[in-house]
């Protein structure tokens, strides 16, 4: 019989950065002062944080090195055409565009490709990309398969396009209706769960039927191609890179928000295979980013984001990468801790709606969640619920989503499968306790993207962990 062999990083530290420790008053304090809302936690009183993957990943020596090259001059830094140069490789496309992040690639993309009163169907919404096709006139339509809404669902491919929704949006809007098709890689709002090559293809063939483009949000892309090695039939023998670039051929384009896949603290792209949109691309990004050759970036960071590119797609890196995110969410599943299943890319996420069943709807109970879990333990994490998905413009009343969740995001390669051990505890002591979680309401609330600066108060007490 073969003994199981324990795995490890596949890097060493070189430096490390220490965290604070805050006792059960303090964060009670803290969470009080933040208005219940973990984005709004001053991070010097965060012991672990997860709060989110974006630009939170650790650079590695290769790419702190290269930040010694950059190039800072204003126009045509020679950092510009190493990653105009690794985008092609990797990505494929002919045309790059950087932007400061991605959510600059999602705004120069609506602006140029939605006309008032078209569509935008997708598989699953994701909040700032809904909000910038919204803002440009058009309206997001779900397309994703059923399966994806179903938390206990063990598709292995929840990010999938359901054909016939895909095909009845096509025919009912028309060529014209439809502004394009948009997918994202490992669907964020779902769980981080993949969409397979294969669908992606059907996809691809369908939209060639009505003359409709499809663009990629390429963020997590890389994770994708991992779940597609691993669960699709075909691709085991495939590199990660031969199977991005599989991915990205079946598409017209992408945003990217190199922050998180490409490694790097800031940072991002709109690529593109069209030299006419490409050229409407360059002269938008002057207006809203910088320069079409460092689109609001320092030339460094962009050699960081080429480095950071190639360094992805490296096997070794993607499976410890996704082997801790499958760590933490294998000890809660153990535990009984209601969670979404299959473990997605690149974080885990608690049911909350079954972990609080006692809380309505309309105390918000994976705000309500995240809030309780920094006081058990100083961890932060975010909400995905009816938090983020904001108020439904047409009738003003609070959208509630079938998928009530708190995301843990994990950074990459920045905390040790001991720092999961204390998340993992945590969440098992507040789901033993659960009944002492207290809901929220709304104090104040922004008209934009609200789950970033909302605040809210406990709707009885003061406090979201009763004694």
């Amino acid at each position: 019989m073969k003994k199981h062999r324990s795995w490890a990083e596949p890097w060493k530290i070189k430096m490390v950065e220490h965290l604070r420790m805050t006792s059960r008053p303090e964060r009670e304090n803290a969470i009080a002062e933040a208005g219940f809302n973990t984005f709004l936690l001053p991070s010097r009183l965060v012991y672990i944080d997860l709060l989110t993957d974006s630009g939170t990943n650790a650079m590695s020596d290769v790419q702190w090195a290269g930040l010694m090259r950059g190039d800072e001059a204003y126009a045509g830094s020679e950092n510009f055409y190493r990653l105009e140069e690794t985008v092609r490789r990797y990505y494929g496309y002919a045309h790059v565009i950087p932007t400061h992040q991605g959510r600059g690639a999602e705004h120069l993309l609506s602006r140029m490709c939605i006309r008032p009163g078209q569509v935008v169907p997708g598989n699953m919404y994701f909040t700032t990309t809904k909000l910038h096709q919204e803002l440009a006139g058009g309206r997001f339509v779900d397309v994703v398969i059923d399966e994806a809404h179903d938390p206990d669902n063990l598709h292995p491919f929840k990010g999938n396009v359901d054909l016939a929704k895909l095909d009845r949006v096509l025919r009912e809007a028309g060529p014209d209706g439809v502004a394009y098709v948009c997918l994202a890689g490992t669907v964020n709002m779902a769980g981080g769960q993949p969409i397979s090559l294969a669908n992606l293809r059907d996809v691809r063939a369908l939209c060639d039927r009505y003359g409709v483009r499809i663009y990629l949000d390429a963020t997590r892309a890389v994770e994708n191609a991992y779940f597609i090695k691993h669960r699709e039939p075909g691709y085991a023998q495939s590199t990660l890179a031969e199977i991005l670039r599989k991915m990205c051929d079946c598409t017209d384009g992408c945003t990217m928000s190199a922050k998180k896949d490409a490694l790097v603290n800031i940072g991002g792209f709109l690529a593109l295979n069209d030299a006419e949109l490409a050229e409407q691309a360059r002269n938008l990004v002057v207006v809203y980013e910088g320069l079409h050759t460092y689109g609001g970036l320092a030339g460094r960071d962009l050699e960081a984001m080429a480095i950071g590119i190639a360094e992805s797609v490296d096997g070794e890196h993607m499976h410890a990468r996704i082997g801790q995110v499958e760590y933490l969410g294998e000890k809660l599943i153990e535990a009984g801790v209601p969670i979404v299943r299959p473990i997605g890319g690149h974080g885990v996420f608690l049911n909350a709606s079954r972990f609080l069943p006692h809380m309505p709807r309309e105390q918000f109970p994976a705000q309500a969640l995240s809030a309780a879990l920094y006081v058990d333990s100083g961890v932060r994490s975010m909400e995905r619920g009816a938090v983020s998905a904001g108020r439904d413009p047409r009738t003003g009343d609070h959208i509630y989503p079938s998928l009530e969740l708190v995301r843990l995001t994990l950074p990459r390669r920045v905390y040790t499968q001991a720092h999961m051990d204390v998340t993992a505890e945590s969440c098992i002591s507040l789901y033993e306790n659960r009944d002492r979680i207290v809901g929220l309401k709304f104090t104040h609330e922004p008209k934009y993207l609200r789950f970033f600066q909302s605040r809210f108060a406990p709707v009885r007490g003061d406090k979201v962990l009763a004694v």
